[in-house]
């Protein structure tokens, strides 16, 4: 389970993008958005700098908490 902070998640609208962009590299990937907390729980054998990169790329800033 990979776990990052992504502070400029703030409405359902990112949560969907997100989730998106971390499913386009793994359609298998579990998903979990904490918009309370802007956490983002990855549960994929994706690389964290690929999830990492693929928020960045949809202008996500985000933090690796956990691997």
């Amino acid at each position: 389970m990979q776990l990052y902070k992504v502070p400029e998640m703030t409405c359902a609208h990112c949560v969907k993008s997100i989730e998106t962009a971390v499913k386009a590299l793994d359609p298998q990937a579990k998903v979990s958005c904490d918009l309370a907390t802007r956490e983002v729980a990855v549960d994929s054998g994706t690389l964290p700098k690929l999830v990492a990169e693929a928020l960045a790329a949809i202008g996500y800033d985000s933090t690796l908490l956990e691997a």
